[in-house]
């Protein structure tokens, strides 16, 4: 039997999305304005010179861009030699749940819960929880944050006073950042463990532990984050694939993302080079009829939200030079699927996802355009390929 792999660059948008602009993104495209600073010379910070993803473009990278947005990306621009497209997100948000969620074929069908961008932020019902919980006298921050300016900015009041700093984004979240070591690891995910059922009842998508360490003026987040998120509303195509009897891994955080429903075994890593070397063991190792969905959250999360070209450019890079090592070690009949979640253009104002479309590249599957699909039309097309039934509203574009 044939197997799958799912693979998700998290926020490697490719602009054009039909409602960009209600969600006051009209005109971002992540992928061709960084290719765009990188031609011009102003991505030169540990790389240098065009954008190189050669790889990726051979699959049909630049030319899903085009097809998204009418954009050129400087730099891809060949003839794609593998089946390619673009997708469109019809969930109404762009955060990670949806958009994951949506490509495993189940679109949110409810409107998300957000908190305002004011100080305080949060109610007082949810800071009271929060305190009951931890055995505190108060909460820091209670605002509309960046997650390492806000632990630079109270991680010292922090230690002193005990209080867990509490923050939240234009995302449908509440995260809470404490000290490993002052605070404490475990109590940290009891915290957000014990309040997600409160936050999850009034929509809130998830709840995550921001652990970090160090001294004050030396904080970093350390990889021990946990999600708590709401449970996908209708079976997906990890619960698909496991109903069929076939072994499912997920690789990074998509057992947070689903509710570690639907997965026979979670492949974890401090970082994204560890993501790749549990994607490169499965591309050899992995079952017959398996599914693999994997996420690489570094392009996002270190820098997306920092609005760091280079350091972004350097990331698609190094994957693409990855992505290369791995694809020569499927097996004949394997499908690879590229795609993304979001946008998050660091050429963008603010720190925030942005509402793009994104790629869908395959290999595989021979060569040709599939043109615009949706997300869920992605779920449904692994399901074909693996040869499992397949729900929701997604139509298989193989």
């Amino acid at each position: 039997m044939t197997r799958a792999f799912l693979i998700v660059l998290d926020s490697v948008g490719i602009g054009g999305a039909p409602d960009a602009e209600a969600f006051g993104d009209a005109g971002s495209n992540t992928l061709a304005h960084i290719a765009r600073e990188c031609a011009a010379g102003r991505a030169e910070q540990g790389r240098s010179g065009p954008l190189r993803m050669p790889v990726l473009d051979a699959l049909g990278l630049g030319a899903a861009v085009r097809l998204a947005s009418g954009a050129e990306a400087p730099g891809l621009g060949v003839t794609p030699q593998g089946m390619w497209g673009a997708a469109t997100e019809v969930s109404r948000g762009k955060d990670t749940p949806s958009g994951h969620w949506e490509l495993a074929g189940v679109p949110v069908p409810w409107d998300w819960g957000y908190f305002p961008d004011t100080v305080p932020a949060f109610p007082q019902d949810v800071v009271a929880k929060v305190c009951e919980l931890a055995g505190v006298d108060g909460i820091l921050g209670n605002c509309h944050a960046s997650g390492t300016e806000i632990i630079d900015r109270l991680g010292p009041e922090h230690m002193r006073t005990g209080r867990p700093i509490c923050y939240t984004s234009a995302d449908s979240v509440f995260q809470i950042a404490a000290h490993e070591e002052s605070f404490g690891l475990p109590r940290l995910i009891a915290l957000c463990q014990g309040l997600a059922p409160m936050l999850h009842a009034m929509n809130i998508g998830r709840v995550i532990a921001r652990p970090f360490v160090g001294a004050p003026g030396h904080f970093s987040r350390t990889a021990n984050r946990r999600d708590f998120a709401i449970a996908p509303p209708a079976p997906t195509l990890l619960d698909w694939a496991q109903g069929a009897g076939r072994v499912t891994h997920a690789v990074g955080k998509i057992g947070d993302i689903f509710s570690h429903r639907g997965i026979t075994h979670l492949h974890k890593g401090k970082d994204d080079a560890a993501l790749f070397e549990h994607l490169d063991g499965l591309a050899r190792d992995a079952e017959p009829g398996s599914l693999t969905f994997a996420n690489f959250v570094e392009f996002d999360s270190l820098y997306g939200h920092r609005r760091d070209v280079s350091g972004y450019a350097r990331a698609l890079e190094w994957f693409d030079t990855r992505a290369g090592a791995f694809l020569n070690r499927l097996q004949p009949g394997d499908l690879a699927l590229f795609t993304a979640d979001h946008g998050n253009d660091p050429t963008w104002h603010g720190t925030e996802h942005t509402r793009e479309r994104v790629p869908v590249l395959m290999s595989g599957r021979g060569a040709g355009q599939i043109g615009l699909c949706a997300f869920a039309d992605v779920g449904a097309s692994v399901a074909a390929h693996l040869g499992i039934p397949a729900q929701g509203p997604g139509r298989s574009f193989l």
